[in-house]
């Protein structure tokens, strides 16, 4: 079929084969073609999703540590530092 769109070959290893096997019997009656694109989108989702939940994971760990230290310095901390540095 004439496209415009970018064509990928892709060589059928057996690690490959073994996936392409599953999803078959996920999805019975799609081409072996028909299942390496759904394949490539759903590892995509799940990668998203992976880098999703660590991104939530660090703002929450970001949103705990908030403010821990607030108060331990002083308001003339910066000043006193400065004052200990040599002219």
């Amino acid at each position: 079929m004439p496209t415009a769109r970018p064509r990928h070959m892709v060589t059928e290893t057996d690690e490959l084969a073994v996936a392409l096997d599953a999803a078959a019997a996920r999805a019975p009656g799609l081409s072996r073609s028909q299942l390496l694109t759904r394949l490539a989108l759903e590892g995509h989702q799940a990668a998203q999703r992976a880098h999703d939940e660590r991104r939530q994971r660090r703002l929450a760990a970001l949103r705990a540590h908030s403010g821990g230290l607030t108060g331990v310095y002083g308001s003339d901390y910066l000043q006193r530092l400065r004052e200990e540095w040599p002219a």
